[in-house]
């Protein structure tokens, strides 16, 4: 339970902590169960989550620190909604910092920065189908609207095809949007990615992180066809239900990492049309 947070001014040593009393982790060999009390605490030029006094590390035994206050509160919040068996598939927040701690991939921010944009090549919303007409319109009514937002905002030109090449993406707007996501922080970066790989699209995550869409919104609109189809086919009971909760959930969990990830660092939008 969260009890405390008390906040020092000096960046090394601000401090997270809960009392104990609340569950804690076993790190070690065999199943991951929770005991009787965790603690959190702060480390020098950062910030991390001590469990059970226990320094956090990474799944390649790296100290387990993040960029900023905020984010810190939400990973350690996400360890203490763990009960009785620590499942770490629910755990998107950390798995992101992980990620960004370890870098698996080996990748540097361009190459970060160009993974998603390389995405508009077989983005969702810009394939259209050619029947039935009611999804035809479904589509038309839904989508144009979020491909408009983003051609004025952004200054650039989208299409979408009904064919399996899928659209042309001039060479400009990849330009503008390489330049764009450029101004966020590697750990930002990585977010946005997390973010388009679920919803399948650069466009609707362009909408979801400038707070024109919220996660209900891009959701849905990723999930069109396939909502379309359950409509007039029916549900699979439980399945569509869990695939849909389990998309929000990451999708959300990816957007709240981006902001948080950006907290102190100024975004630059020049390329943004007001």
């Amino acid at each position: 339970m969260w009890r405390s947070c008390p906040r020092l001014r000096n960046w090394g040593r601000r401090a997270l902590n809960w009392s104990p009393g609340g569950p804690t982790t076993s790190m070690g060999p065999g199943p991951n169960t929770l005991s009787p009390s965790r603690d959190y605490a702060p480390p020098a030029g950062g910030f991390e989550i001590n469990l059970d006094h226990r320094k956090l590390k990474t799944p390649q035994a790296k100290l387990f620190t993040v960029p900023s206050e905020a984010l810190a509160i939400a990973v350690a919040t996400e360890w203490d909604s763990q009960q009785d068996t620590i499942k770490f598939y629910t755990m998107h927040l950390t798995t992101l910092c992980n990620t960004c701690l370890d870098n698996p991939t080996q990748r540097n921010k361009d190459q970060l920065t160009q993974a998603a944009v390389k995405f508009l090549d077989t983005d969702t919303i810009c394939y259209r189908v050619e029947e039935p007409q009611t999804l035809v319109e479904l589509q038309k009514n839904e989508w144009d609207p979020i491909i408009e937002w983003t051609k004025k905002r952004y200054g650039v030109e989208i299409g979408f095809s009904t064919s399996i090449m899928g659209p042309s993406i001039p060479a400009k707007t990849r330009e503008v949007l390489v330049s764009h996501l450029a101004s966020y922080n590697m750990w930002a970066l990585q977010g946005i990615e997390f973010v388009v790989a679920q919803l399948k699209s650069m466009v609707l995550t362009l909408g979801l992180i400038d707070l024109h869409l919220t996660v209900e919104q891009a959701v849905l609109l990723s999930r069109l066809e396939e909502e379309y189809q359950i409509q007039k086919w029916g549900n699979i009971e439980w399945a569509h239900d869990y695939e849909l909760q389990e998309l929000r959930a990451r999708t959300a969990a990816g957007t709240l990492f981006v902001h948080l990830c950006s907290e102190n660092t100024t975004v630059k939008h020049k390329l943004l049309q007001e």
